[in-house]
């Protein structure tokens, strides 16, 4: 997913890929900006301790879901879990469902290993690595039961629209690796966003939309403290749950 039309592909300052991108080799645009923040000493343990266990490397090479959790059951890919709170939660509540969780930021991989090894739970593993790269080589075609992609950067600013995750080439690349009847469920608690996003599902005919418009947020997910907060404040927040077409 390298090419410069490609919407996911971007650097983390506007200023860089004008200096740093020649007209010949333009650099890819990213949805995420590598944040320098701190692990702390309990992320770090549990990054030493847990992570040969949970956290799989990025081998470009497709995976054998039975072999890496020990049984066959659906499959879900998470994008971006952040610090993994909402993560460890799902996963606690649904058992019987394996999860695959992209964080590239390590504070966030190392609290989320915390969460795993304090609830006990055996049905998740993390790559850090870029999700759209893990996507591109890792995950089968026609094997995810689900995709969740949960309050992405909304890129506020109308120049920095372009980096905005959910676009129409990852979409098409999402539905190759849901199996027919896999769903795609997208949160963000920012309107303008939400509207693009129900926009570009609805856009593509492979996929259906569960609701007449935006979803009522499915059990599975829990309220996170940041969006309690907002709640609390007025502020608005919207899922989208669309099916693959079996």
């Amino acid at each position: 997913m390298s090419s410069s039309s490609d919407p996911i592909s971007s650097s983390t300052d506007t200023a860089q890929e004008a200096t740093e991108a020649g007209p010949a080799h333009p650099r890819a645009i990213r949805s995420y900006v590598m944040r320098a923040g701190r692990t702390t000493e309990g992320q770090a343990r549990a990054l030493a301790e847990l992570g040969p266990r949970f956290v799989l490397p990025y081998t470009g090479q497709a995976m054998d879901f039975a072999a890496t959790f020990g049984r066959r059951a659906p499959v879900v890919l998470e994008i971006g879990f952040g610090m993994g709170d909402a993560t460890a939660k799902i996963a606690q509540a649904l058992p019987d469902t394996d999860f695959i969780g992209c964080e590239v930021h390590e504070p966030g991989v190392g609290a989320l290993l915390k969460h795993i090894g304090e609830m006990g739970l055996g049905n998740l593993r993390l790559i850090r690595h870029d999700a759209v790269e893990v996507l591109e080589h890792m995950i089968p075609v026609n094997s995810l039961a689900g995709v969740h992609i949960f309050f992405p950067d909304p890129w506020h600013k109308k120049r920095h629209h372009k980096r905005r995750l959910i676009q129409a080439p990852l979409v098409a690349k999402l539905i190759t690796r849901l199996a027919p009847g896999g769903y795609l469920h997208c949160a963000t608690d920012w309107e303008p966003y939400a509207q693009q996003m129900l926009e570009v599902l609805g856009a593509n005919p492979d996929l259906v939309n569960t609701a007449p418009g935006y979803a009522e947020k499915p059990a599975y997910r829990p309220l996170t403290k940041f969006e309690n907060r907002g709640l609390r404040l007025g502020h608005g927040v919207w899922d989208l749950v669309f099916r693959k077409k079996a």
